[in-house]
């Protein structure tokens, strides 16, 4: 795969937002350069992918089928790009073979490069008989079928269509069927070689994303649902698409917001100096998703730091993020990382809430899960499942923590950053959060908040109204002159 690089600067146009600022991405989000990497992810997939993965599930045959706009979600990430849907009933069959695995579709026509036409209708009109033949003519000693209880990615195979399979296969062979195996979570949980490459510059572009929105925040004037369209605005006119809509919401020395869930709070609060703003976005390129949140604290006038209550906290965030990330080891179970990770919160002292999932051709991905916001002690069926090598994980949690100067009220310091687990250690795509990005009373970010300083374009408009590329930490250290 070769990723081609183009430089996106895309105005932004939200009310009560900043036009000055602008979101920066290397990444071509030409909708054919996403549709010949999203064809070189999967091609890598099923090469290299899919024959482990059926050898050590020891499954015989995989079939996958659906019809078009019910689509099986394993069965939809092996289409051609260009196909958007399944094409009326859709019968794709993956045969494990000595020499690799048999990939046919019971089709008029290939599906693509990934799946040859194994049915002519001059033989045998119908479809469900073709199915049977093939079946007939491999004799696999497994079939697997996409119905699950536990993992809702890997129950793609509607009850109509379940029938239909058992009916048409050849006498004998539906006692080799099983529905209790893990194939279509691992095919989605895996990530190529290819995916691991293009990862690092998605969580990239997501955080110019989000320093572009909080550089685009006049305090006073912006309101938290201006800039999550700002966000999403900024997404979709730069190529990308969005899996859910932008979350923006902030906590405040009267307590307002706070304690309250997500879909309690106010759906709209202008951003005022003193706030502590939280954002969480995600993006879509090539079928990738990301995952992110980030918080940020708009200084009062002649503040040039945020109060201390509120750096602690998000130290001790950064600390539950380390404690996270230390247990992951290949074969353990969601819930035992789990328990794991809540027994060094309580031993350090912090009251911490983990609920961490897997990242890839999904938002909330197949996979196991570590916690659920509302589920700290073990989660049922999902919890369950094993850690694999070579996922892609969205690091997300919470920490509550009194703050002083704030009143001793409790306060939610709220992190989620992606990382890849290689078998052997955690690994940020793009780094993390390790400070609070400090907003100025004009809106100028002082301070990014990430780690490692990552030097970057940053575009601006000149006295003429052009935009020009400057430097990012340029950018910064004249900002955090003016707050000063």
């Amino acid at each position: 795969m070769r990723f081609a690089l183009v430089l996106l600067a895309v105005a932004c146009a939200a009310p009560s937002v900043s036009n000055e600022p602008v979101f920066d991405t290397k990444l071509d989000t030409s909708p054919r350069a996403q549709a010949t990497a999203r064809d070189g992810f999967t091609s890598e997939r099923l090469e290299t992918v899919l024959p482990r993965l059926m050898a050590e599930e020891r499954i015989g045959l995989w079939a996958l089928v659906a019809r078009e706009y019910n689509e099986d979600p394993a069965l939809a990430t092996m289409l051609p790009a260009t196909w958007r849907n399944a094409r009326r009933t859709t019968i794709l069959l993956c045969f494990a073979g000595r020499d690799g695995v048999e990939r046919l579709a019971v089709s008029r026509y290939p599906v693509g490069e990934f799946f040859e036409s194994a049915w002519d209708p001059a033989e045998e009109p119908d479809p469900w008989r073709a199915f049977g033949g093939l079946v007939a003519e491999r004799r696999p000693r497994s079939i697997a079928l996409n119905v699950s209880h536990d993992a809702a990615l890997a129950d793609g195979l509607t009850s109509s269509l379940h029938l239909q399979v058992l009916k048409s296969l050849p006498p004998g062979s539906e006692h080799g069927v099983t529905l209790r195996h893990r194939l279509p979570v691992r095919w989605l949980e895996t990530r190529t070689a290819g995916e691991r490459a293009a990862y690092p510059q998605l969580a990239a572009a997501t955080h110019e994303l989000i320093l572009a929105g909080l550089r685009s925040v006049e305090p006073g004037r912006t309101t938290t649902a201006d800039l999550a369209w700002w966000f999403e605005d900024q997404l979709l006119a730069a190529g990308f698409t969005t899996w859910f809509h932008p979350l923006v919401s902030v906590q405040r020395a009267d307590g307002a917001s706070r304690g309250a869930s997500f879909a309690e709070r106010e759906a709209t609060t202008t951003i005022e100096p003193g706030d502590l703003v939280h954002v969480d976005v995600g993006l879509v390129w090539a079928g990738l998703h990301t995952d992110t949140q980030h918080q940020a604290y708009v200084l009062l006038p002649g503040e040039r730091e945020a109060p201390e209550g509120l750096r602690a906290g998000f130290r001790d965030a950064n600390r539950a993020q380390d404690c996270l990330t230390e247990t992951f080891r290949v074969g353990a179970i969601g819930n035992e990382l789990l328990a794991e990770t809540r027994a060094k919160l309580a031993a350090a002292n912090i009251d911490g809430r983990i609920y961490s999932h897997p990242l890839g051709l999904h938002g909330h991905a197949a996979g196991p899960l570590i916690g659920l916001w509302d589920e700290q002690q073990s989660v049922p069926g999902r919890g369950n499942f094993e850690v694999h090598a070579n996922t892609a994980w969205s690091i997300e949690l919470g920490v509550s923590q009194p703050v002083p100067e704030w009143g001793g009220e409790t306060v939610e310091f709220l992190v989620e950053e992606n990382a890849l687990f290689d078998g052997e250690e955690v690994r940020y795509l793009d780094g993390r959060q390790v400070e609070l990005t400090l907003i100025g009373t004009t809106g100028a970010v002082a301070h990014s908040g990430f780690e490692a300083r990552r030097v970057r374009s940053v575009f601006q408009h000149d006295e003429r109204g052009a935009l020009r590329a400057v430097d990012e930490q340029r950018v910064l250290d004249q900002n955090r002159l003016a707050v000063e």
